[in-house]
């Protein structure tokens, strides 16, 4: 079987070439957009950040478009899915890797097509707000990551989101790490 071809673009966060391939035109606009309209750093953006999952004695790994902090990624206080169709669609993936990336829920779970975003409160699981003006920026994200303490998630309250989480991910099948 061989691979459709593709082409690469520059990734704005980490000036690697990546495929062209899903949502990644979608996710160097959202990049731009937080280093541009939203106050981050480069060096406050992980992209493609490794979660691994023990899911009863099941090793699954898989990629978090992107984790972003308001301290140079010491502690991440927003995740953010890039997809190429409807937000909507993937709140509960993002909501899931929001709670199980950390030993802390990460408080803000965010789902963006480039045009318009999904801004979630983790721990509540409701909607913070939408369109890319919600999204938060790096000086609220500060404000939140210190006027509220890291809330952790019981330990069966994580089993369950672990295969929520898979569920979901195991749906993204045109993502570079399956090249």
């Amino acid at each position: 079987m061989s691979l459709k071809p593709y082409s690469t673009v520059t990734d704005f966060i980490t000036g690697r070439e990546v495929p062209n391939v899903g949502a990644e035109e979608n996710r160097q606009v959202v990049e731009r957009y937080l280093v541009e309209e939203k106050g981050y750093a480069r060096e406050d953006i992980a992209v493609d950040a490794e979660i691994i999952l023990d899911i009863k004695g099941d090793i699954y790994r898989s990629q978090i478009d992107l984790v972003v902090s308001a301290d140079s990624g010491r502690h991440p206080a927003m995740v953010i899915k890039c997809c190429a169709g409807s937000p909507a669609s993937r709140e509960r993936e993002i909501l899931s890797a929001a709670r199980l990336l950390r030993d802390y829920q990460i408080p803000f779970a965010v789902v963006s097509d480039a045009k318009t975003a999904i801004v979630l409160d983790t721990i509540s699981g409701e909607k913070f707000g939408s369109g890319m003006t919600a999204v938060p920026s790096k000086s609220l994200l500060r404000e939140r990551m210190t006027s509220i303490p890291p809330e952790p998630l019981s330990t069966q309250r994580r089993e369950k989101e672990k295969l929520i989480f898979r569920t979901y991910d195991s749906d993204n099948v045109n993502v570079s790490r399956n090249l």
